[in-house]
This record gives C-alpha cells, sequence and structure tokens, in this order.
C-alpha cells in the first residue's frame, strides 16, 4: 500500500457523511443570567441546542470496518443491534448503544481480535434536561492501541430511572471515572465495586453538573471586601 492510499483510508480524509440533526433544546443568553438587568446585550439571543444527527453508509476510511466488525460480533454472540445508531461528526465516530447492551458490547470492543479497542480513558457525563427521556448521557472513549484507532460509545437514561450497567469489570481503568460521573450527574452504574461520591462530600445534597443545579456559591470576605456567590454578582439593584 502506498502512502497515499494509506492518507486517502483515514477518515478526516473523507467527506462526512450527512444526517438530520437533533434539536434538544434552546439556550438563551450567554452566561445563565436572568433577571437582573443584563446591559451586555447577550441576554437577547438565542440559539438552538442541536445533537450531530445519524451517519448514513459508508461512513468513510476505517470506520465501516470498526461497524462491520462489531455487527458481526455482535451478531455471533446473539446480541441484536438493531436498536443503536451511528453518528460521525468533526472526523470521530460514536456509536450510540440501549444501556442494557452497554456491558456485551464493551466485551466485544475489546476481546474481538478485529476490534481491540483494549483501553478506556474514561467516561463523561453529560446532561440534556430537554431531551425528554434521555435527560442523562454517558459517553466513553476507547483507544485501540492494536489499530491505532479511536472511537466513543454512548448510551442514555432518563432523570427518573438514571440507571447504567457498570464496566469496569471489562474495563478497570473506569472505577473512578464512574464515581466521578456518579458524584457529578447522579448517574448511577448498576455493579460498580464501589459507588461512592469522591469530589463532594457524602452527604451533599444535589449533583453539581448537571444543568438543572443552582450555580449557588459560598460569600467569600477578604480584608473587608464581601464577594457573592456566582448567581447574585451581577445584580443591579
Amino acid at each position: 500500500m502506498t502512502e497515499s492510499d494509506h492518507t486517502d483510508k483515514t477518515p478526516e480524509n473523507v467527506p462526512a457523511p450527512t444526517g438530520e440533526v437533533q434539536q434538544v433544546g434552546v439556550r438563551q443568553g450567554m452566561f445563565g443570567v436572568h433577571g437582573t438587568g443584563d446591559t451586555s446585550g447577550y441576554g437577547g439571543l438565542t440559539q438552538a441546542k442541536v445533537l450531530p444527527g445519524e451517519a448514513q453508509r459508508p461512513y468513510g476510511g476505517w470506520f465501516d470496518e470498526v461497524a462491520d466488525a462489531l455487527e458481526a460480533a455482535a451478531g455471533a454472540a446473539g446480541l441484536e443491534l438493531g436498536a443503536s445508531r451511528v453518528v460521525v461528526h468533526r472526523g470521530e465516530i460514536t456509536f450510540h448503544v440501549r444501556r442494557e447492551d452497554l456491558l456485551a458490547v464493551a466485551q466485544l470492543l475489546r476481546d474481538d481480535e478485529r476490534l481491540r479497542f483494549e483501553f478506556c480513558s474514561g467516561v463523561s457525563g453529560v446532561h440534556y434536561p430537554e431531551d425528554s427521556g434521555h435527560e442523562l448521557h454517558a459517553v466513553y472513549h476507547l483507544l485501540s492501541m492494536t489499530h491505532n484507532r479511536r472511537i466513543r460509545l454512548e448510551v442514555t437514561a432518563p432523570d427518573a430511572d438514571p440507571h447504567i450497567p457498570s464496566i469496569v469489570s471489562v474495563y478497570p481503568t473506569n472505577d473512578w471515572h464512574e464515581r466521578e460521573t456518579f458524584d457529578m450527574f447522579g448517574i448511577v452504574f448498576d455493579g460498580h465495586p464501589a459507588l461512592t461520591r469522591i469530589l463532594m462530600p457524602d452527604d451533599w445534597p444535589g449533583h453539581p453538573q448537571r444543568k438543572d443545579y443552582p450555580l449557588g456559591g459560598i460569600p467569600v470576605e477578604y480584608k473587608g471586601g464581601t464577594v457573592p456567590p456566582p448567581d447574585e454578582r451581577r445584580s443591579y439593584n
């Protein structure tokens, strides 16, 4: 294979598949400040919150090889991935799977010779309060050192049932990452060996990185001057 052949097969050199975007809400203003006499003009901004749409085949480059290998491995294991979808955005690929399939899919991605994603660098939580029934997202970042490839897995859970299976049994590096995501977003990772808070005190109310968590803060006094909490600093009265 020539150098040009190899370059042409890299996903970043392939036109991104197009797909309809998914709107999950509307953002107003810039800094989350409301009703405080904002004089910046940013308070009048309105912007749609959108997620990239589902990609269509061919995805480009080695993305199709990974997708084909995952489908074949899932079929051989008796796992139905018909409800999953694939998003290709900014030269990166994300496989969306059902939360009940997460542990089995992670096992396939790690162990199948065609995939060999040996390393999971962590899980990130995301909260979309207006994405009804899918408010909580967990995003896993996987690396294949064998094939020098990176992909993502993404699963969702509703606010009313914030449970997702733990994958620590497959990727032990996820131990503290799952604890942090539980602490900050309230996602409960079922089967985790010791799911406790890792940043906040055990009795802390709520989960600070959720979008519906109050900005809050603690007043600070410095040499007689007082700095109010963040959500009170732009009060013009």
